[in-house]
């Protein structure tokens, strides 16, 4: 199979191409990625010389260069998109123009090249929030109510993607994800950016009163979804993948994250909130587990204290990040 693996260079796409790799040696990858702020060659370091990979530097919104790599190509998995909330609020149009226009670019070369299959991968954030009392979880019937720039944008992508489906019968298939964690994340994001803080003698930043709750998903987890949507998922279905059943608030989260370090709760700085911020996401991951036989393997405190030993060991992957990582907080 041949693949086409947009923004390869990012979080999960890098884990993704790792892991297609390790378990379908003999498929070929390329991987278009602009490099932005959230795409690092240094994280493709491991898999680059592989005989079956190639690296493109290129935008999504060149229909052009879209068009040439898409040639011949079995498979895209769409990965790349502007995925920050916190980069959203400060400058929504480029999240608009990445994660809508180039979706629709490459909806009409997988038209035009007759691709097999074009699988998106989206996010939980654009059906809303739920309150934390309620018991209620995010499904594929869950109405979409996005409430910052970033979730807006992936909802519209998410959109587009269907009406490919509906109007031109495009196989396409959608996996809606909560928040990842795992190896190769940027130290912009939570996880990393406290254990990365931590490491460097710096304090954690929590927002408003840290009862802000998430379903945290290992990025292998997230992989093995993936992998059994494209082999075996039907054509214009959504799947909802989620992480552990036990709820964990981001306080909880900054304390686990403290006492792995060996620190204590001093290091915990409370900040103002930020604008829009959801209580709590929460996904309902039966389909995908009645369909296609799919669970989540990694628990969050084994895999916590694993991704912060990865951390530990990879100080030349993301020290070099840090302080640019840090410019957009201030």
């Amino acid at each position: 199979m041949k693949l086409l693996i947009t923004g390869g260079c990012g979080f999960i796409g890098n884990n993704f191409i790792r892991y297609w790799f390790k378990n379908h040696p003999k498929d070929k990858i390329i991987n278009l990625d602009k490099l932005t702020y959230a795409g690092h060659l240094s994280s493709t370091k491991d898999f680059s010389s592989e005989k079956n990979y190639k690296f493109v530097k290129g935008d999504i919104c060149n229909p052009k260069l879209v068009n040439e790599l898409m040639a011949g190509m079995d498979v895209v998995v769409h990965f790349a998109a502007e995925s920050h909330v916190d980069r959203s609020i400060l400058k929504p149009a480029i999240f608009i123009k990445t994660n809508v226009l180039g979706t629709q670019v490459l909806l009409d070369a997988a038209l035009k090249n007759k691709l097999k299959r074009f699988h998106h991968i989206s996010t939980d954030e654009v059906f809303g929030a739920l309150s934390l009392e309620t018991k209620n979880k995010f499904n594929e019937q869950t109405p979409y109510a996005p409430h910052s720039p970033y979730s807006a944008s992936k909802a519209g992508s998410d959109h587009l993607v269907r009406s490919y489906f509906d109007t031109f019968n495009l196989p396409i298939t959608i996996t809606n994800c909560s928040n990842n964690y795992g190896p190769y994340q940027d130290p912009e994001k939570m996880i990393p950016r406290f254990i990365t803080n931590l490491l460097s003698g710096q304090k954690v930043p929590v927002y408003g009163d840290g009862r802000y709750t998430r379903d945290w998903l290992h990025v292998e987890d997230h992989c093995q979804a993936i992998e059994a949507v494209l082999l075996n998922g039907k054509t214009g279905e959504t799947y909802c993948v989620g992480g552990q059943t036990k709820e964990t608030n981001n306080l909880e989260l900054t304390k686990k994250i403290i006492n792995l370090l060996g620190k204590d709760n001093s290091w915990i700085e409370y900040v103002t909130d930020r604008p829009g911020h959801d209580r709590k996401y929460a996904v309902d991951w039966t389909k995908i587990n009645k369909e296609l036989g799919w669970k989540p393997q990694h628990d969050l405190d084994t895999w916590l204290e694993k991704t912060i030993e990865w951390y530990k060991d990879n100080s030349w992957w993301w020290k070099p990040l840090k302080k640019r990582a840090e410019s957009i907080y201030k």
